[in-house]
């Protein structure tokens, strides 16, 4: 359960996975949310088969015939990095220009993670709250009820 949590005014909230982000600004107060919908991006869903074509490396063994191939990387995973440092990239450039002056993330623990590493600093002083959950699937108004509760 987490600690009650108040979202003034024009409090910016991003709602985030590593294939979705909800820009979202409170128009209402801290009592009564009106979270609106500025943004909202989508990661391409790319079959695996198209983001990566070659075959895996290969390693030759410094002594001997040996050969064995090198891990294949993992397409998905990296797409859905590639993905959260653009918003944070969003982030960082709508807190510089000051349109974006208290900020509440809402992803996955993992999404959560890459996101704090590409985070400048001053965007870091603006975030109010920061909740390792996945909501970005739900309505907005299933959103504000979580938020509320």
């Amino acid at each position: 359960m987490m600690e009650y949590l108040r979202i003034p005014r024009n409090t910016w909230l991003v709602v985030c996975d590593g294939a979705k982000s909800l820009f979202l600004r409170n128009d209402g107060d801290a009592n009564l949310l009106n979270l609106i919908p500025v943004e909202v991006t989508l990661q391409a869903d790319t079959p695996t088969r198209e983001l990566g074509t070659d075959r895996p490396g290969r390693v030759y063994q410094s002594q001997g015939a040996a050969r064995s191939a090198t891990e294949d990387t993992d397409w998905h995973s990296q797409a859905e990095r590639d993905f959260l440092v653009n918003v944070a990239e969003w982030l960082n450039a709508h807190v510089q220009d000051n349109t974006i002056k208290k900020l509440v993330v809402i992803a996955p623990p993992k999404a959560l993670g890459i996101l704090r590493e590409n985070l400048l600093p001053a965007t870091r002083t603006v975030i109010i709250a920061q909740i390792a959950k996945d909501l970005v699937k739900l309505p907005i108004p299933d959103i504000e009820k979580h938020l509320a509760a």
